[in-house]
């Protein structure tokens, strides 16, 4: 099956926890139509892996890789920089990292810009950004279509963050930097609070962005399902934190791709059964960027890149990110690191396998492809693949 990707233009320089179900498999003969597309979007986005440990021979995560047998795993699949702000930023608007981005918004501070470049690059820096930089969400909303950010543990400390929409306080340090035990969200895992186009539109964000827990209700009938779900397991079970017994996580939990595979266990048997993603749904599993370690002597890790990923007009040679010398989005190289991606659906046979390269914009512009909308920031870069006209996932 292909899908026509929708023709579009770059933009000319203008100045100035839960309960297991056993495995679903999609049923191709009764569940997907001959020439539709998907109309439910999943994302699970989990925390700094590189492809060889996560999908290797002797990978922590047993049931991803079981997952990807039932779908597609896409081998040459790329974050797009380090560290994890810019990467989920890049995920819903197409925007590449700015300085504030890469060293992940410690003070949740407003985005200073000064212009736009080509591909609507907002020119500046900061963590905000203003009412005209626009995201997936707000392309959905202005088609009729519906979307939600479903983020574990936010508002478990109503002393940190709301419950919806959590933001920390602007002009402040963020407070979500560093887990609680009963709390382990992070606002920075949140793409969505970081655009003043969804922040400025009353009521708008505290209906979308919500805590996980309301994802299991929302499942259970197609009307209530969004048309594009967007889930932040928290700190340890995203992976990010705890990697072993002697370094839990703040909960006491052990963390890392152990933690985020059982995360996976749990969540995706239900959004494999429900009635929307059996209809025309599509889940995509993914990391936000490959493993770098900062605290040795030399900076180590990939901060490879794909697709002739552009660094964007807001990497400044010779400033500094935690420390390294900013050599492009990736900080000490180009890239966010090679991590994969799986993808499930109706509309894909079991047990393939792509290798054609794909990164974080390359996602979004095949969403964008897939409900027919304009492609945003670098999801509009010529000349990049998207799932839907990859014969190797859909055919």
């Amino acid at each position: 099956m292909k899908f026509a990707p929708v023709a579009r233009r770059p933009a000319t320089v203008i100045a100035a926890a839960v309960v297991w179900f056993a495995p679903f498999v999609p049923n191709l003969t009764t569940s997907a139509a001959a020439g539709a597309r998907p109309q439910h979007v999943f994302i699970i986005v989990l925390e700094n892996e590189g492809f060889n440990k996560t999908f290797g021979p002797k990978s922590p995560a047993p049931y991803l890789n079981q997952l990807a047998a039932q779908g597609a795993l896409l081998t040459q699949y790329y974050g797009i920089g380090h560290n994890s702000l810019d990467n989920y930023v890049a995920m819903v608007s197409g925007q590449a990292p700015n300085p504030k981005t890469q060293s992940d918004c410690h003070d949740y501070v407003p985005f200073l810009q000064v212009g736009i470049a080509d591909y609507g690059q907002a020119i500046g820096d900061g963590c905000i950004y203003q009412r005209n930089v626009l995201t997936v969400a707000n392309q959905l909303e202005s088609r009729g279509l519906t979307w939600k950010g479903y983020m574990e543990d936010m508002g478990n400390d109503p002393a940190r963050e709301s419950a919806s929409c959590g933001q920390p306080a602007i002009y402040f340090p963020d407070s979500t930097q560093k887990a609680e035990a009963r709390d382990q969200y992070a606002a920075r895992h949140n793409p969505f609070v970081y655009f003043y186009s969804i922040l400025d539109s009353g009521t708008d964000c505290a209906e979308h962005v919500v805590n996980f827990s309301a994802l299991a209700a929302d499942l259970k009938r197609i009307g209530t399902t969004p048309n594009y779900s967007y889930i932040t397991p928290n700190l340890c079970h995203d992976g990010h934190d705890g990697g072993s017994r002697k370094n839990p996580c703040a909960n006491g939990e052990i963390g890392g791709l152990f933690s985020a595979d059982v995360f996976l266990k749990n969540t995706v048997p239900k959004i494999l059964a429900s009635p929307a993603f059996r209809r025309d749904g599509l889940l995509i599993v993914t990391f936000d960027e490959s493993d770098v370690d900062w605290n040795g002597p030399a900076v180590t890790g990939d901060a490879s890149s794909c697709c002739h990923e552009q660094p964007g007009p807001n990497i400044y040679p010779g400033a500094t990110v935690f420390g390294a010398p900013d050599h492009g989005p990736g900080i000490v190289g180009p890239g966010g690191g090679r991590i994969g991606a799986v993808l499930v659906s109706p509309f894909i046979k079991p047990s393939r396998t792509s290798a054609v390269p794909y990164n974080h914009y390359a996602m979004l512009r095949s969403i964008e492809d897939f409900f027919g909308l304009e492609h945003l920031g670098y999801a509009g870069q010529q000349g990049l693949r998207t799932f839907g006209t990859d014969r190797n996932i859909f055919n």
